[in-house]
């Protein structure tokens, strides 16, 4: 996998993280000793390819969303922009849209994918129950691309927001 092709995400595994970008091995190992271990040829063909950042995280003592950030802004991902179909950045304006009084559901995934845990399902279950017009926010520590590429699949809108070290995403039927 050519360096710039691979997004970091918590699902990405290790293996295609270092194939993708050899440099960041020394930055996992300065982040927990735990990673020291990659250093094995035999870990490195085994464990590496079918290991996650989720699992990497938990074995590593760090939290899902400080590893995955910091990998991240070292691979040069930095703050993640969410892109609409055409690949144009997301506008720093709320779409015509969003309101906040349109807000029915909230979802704080941070506690979910700190523990390794996939929200996937429950995104998609709240935001089958939403009637046009509509919003779920949803709380993430970082735009969770492969989750609204399925909603805009699926024929929702969405809008991204970085407030600090959290993106606020708004989830819409229009």
């Amino acid at each position: 996998m050519a360096e710039g092709k691979l997004i970091i995400t918590p699902k990405t595994k290790i293996g295609d993280l270092l194939d993708a970008f050899p440099h960041l091995e020394n930055i996992l190992m300065d982040l927990s000793p735990a990673f020291a271990k990659l250093k094995n040829p035999v870990l490195r063909k085994t464990v590496a390819r079918v290991a996650s950042l989720q699992q990497a995280a938990i074995v590593g003592g760090l939290k899902v969303d400080e590893l995955v950030n910091r990998l991240r802004l070292e691979a040069g991902q930095g703050e993640f922009v969410a892109t609409d179909e055409s690949g144009q950045p997301v506008q720093a304006t709320p779409p015509a849209w969003f309101s906040e009084d349109r807000i029915i559901q909230w979802l704080d995934a941070i506690p979910m994918i700190n523990a390794g845990e996939s929200p996937m399902a429950e995104i998609l279950s709240l935001a089958k129950k939403l009637n046009p017009g509509e919003i779920l926010e949803l709380k993430t520590p970082f735009v969770p691309a492969p989750i609204i590429d399925m909603l805009k699949d699926r024929g929702f809108s969405v809008y991204s927001l970085h407030n600090g070290e959290i993106v606020l995403n708004y989830i819409t039927r229009e």
